[in-house]
């Protein structure tokens, strides 16, 4: 089993989705399961609906999950568990205030020494701790032994003891803090592999030092994945509002830091080739023109028809009229303005109104032209325009604008609409 995590308090940004993908590819290529974790412990900063959010965009990029766990389901859980190391005197009651904490804190950082816990009430004696009527904190043992994390990116990393004090495990208020609330989900989901940035990479080992106090003893491996520098001021909500197609989305988020046979490809292809122990370890900066780039060949690839739902329509034909603009729009919302125009009403310059009046009755009365020329042919004809005034007045007919793809590729896709264009 594989999971993906999300704390549902904002929106999801490049460097989730990044990690959603290689969890979802991951656990493909392995044939396992993925998990959704909704780490929504803390009730006051959840955002509502912000779960769902997420679920539809997963779903909305071909991200397969088997189950959504919440975290706040696993309450009972993490109290069992916390109470199980107690009494296996692996884990003890600690009635430091913060205020003193905070001073011990200070005085480390004032000797310019790594703070690390005193074990001021580890061996407290049992009458001190049943009589106490101070709020207390649980914290788990400082382990005596170095752990070590497999970690397909970074390779093998080794922690000692001294880099891990007697760290808390449950709050005062009776809530699990962040690693002992993920260990315990991570062992009662039987997670293999942990994929997440790399940020949480030095709380692998106290999550690992958890589950094995707590007798698992099963190793769970691990890749962590830089982040992307400017990943999180971007959030996939706004990509897709701008135009760009989940498609491309992902694959440019893979293929950043990653070794791929080519640069444009589906998430099906990318799972046959996707390595995870080849990502880079250095972050690699999003790039929007690259996205744009990408995003245009993604456009390029889509049937015409889906295309054309893309630009408010279900028509072959104005697909076709939409991969015309791809030499000039690389997004389906740039796409959306062009075609837009061409069946909105038009607006004319008051200098060339008599001659547009004149040609707008022409082309109403004019009878069905399949080829172009046939139908430029007819208005030259019966309106006496001479070139120059009559390609701008046709295309701003046509069109709504004055420049653009060359009339005879839009009359090709346009000419069975000419009556709802020119009303």
């Amino acid at each position: 089993m594989l999971r993906f995590t999300y704390n549902p308090v904002v929106d999801m940004d490049l460097d989730d989705l990044r990690v959603a993908l290689f969890n979802h590819i991951v656990s493909r290529q392995k044939n396992k399961n993925l998990s959704v974790r909704i780490e929504d412990m803390d009730k006051e900063k959840n955002t509502e609906n912000k779960d769902q959010e997420v679920l539809e965009i997963l779903s909305l990029f071909g991200i397969k999950y088997s189950q959504v766990v919440y975290q706040s389901q696993n309450i009972r859980f993490y109290s069992a568990m916390a109470l199980q190391l107690i009494h296996e005197k692996k884990a003890f009651s600690c009635f430091c205030s913060d205020e003193w904490l905070k001073n011990k804190k200070k005085e480390a950082q004032e000797a310019q020494k790594t703070y690390r816990y005193d074990g001021a009430c580890e061996n407290l004696p049992a009458e001190l701790v049943i009589d106490n009527p101070n709020p207390f904190t649980i914290r788990i043992k400082q382990p005596s032994n170095n752990i070590t994390i497999k970690d397909y990116i970074n390779g093998e990393i080794t922690f000692k003891p001294d880099d891990m004090d007697s760290f808390i495990i449950m709050k005062q208020d009776k809530t699990p803090v962040y690693d002992f609330a993920c260990a315990i989900d991570d062992m009662l989901s039987d997670i293999s592999i942990v994929i997440c940035d790399k940020d949480y990479i030095n709380n692998a080992p106290k999550q690992e030092y958890i589950r094995e106090s707590l007798g698992y003893n099963k190793k769970i491996e691990y890749a962590h994945i830089p982040k992307i520098p400017n990943g999180n001021t971007i959030n996939i909500k706004a990509l897709l509002e701008d135009g760009y197609l989940p498609e491309a989305i992902s694959n440019y988020l893979i293929l950043m830091g990653s070794d791929m046979p080519k640069e444009i490809f589906t998430l099906e292809e990318a799972t046959k080739w996707f390595d995870l122990s080849s990502i880079s370890k250095s972050p690699t900066r999003f790039d929007i023109n690259t996205l744009r780039k990408i995003n245009k060949e993604h456009l390029k690839n889509l049937d015409s028809k889906e295309l054309s739902r893309y630009v408010g329509f279900a028509d072959e034909e104005i697909g076709e009229l939409a991969k015309v603009y791809l030499e000039d729009a690389q997004t389906t919302k740039e796409l959306r303005s062009k075609i837009e125009p061409i069946f909105a009403p038009k607006v004319i310059p008051q200098e060339l109104q008599e001659q547009t009046d004149l040609m707008h009755e022409i082309i109403k009365q004019a009878p069905y032209f399949d080829k172009y020329n046939d139908f430029k042919n007819y208005i030259m004809e019966n309106s006496e325009l001479k070139d120059e005034n009559f390609s701008k007045l046709l295309r701003l007919l046509l069109t709504g604008v004055e420049d653009g793809p060359d009339i005879e590729k839009i009359y090709k896709y346009i000419k069975n609409y000419i009556g709802e264009i020119i009303k």
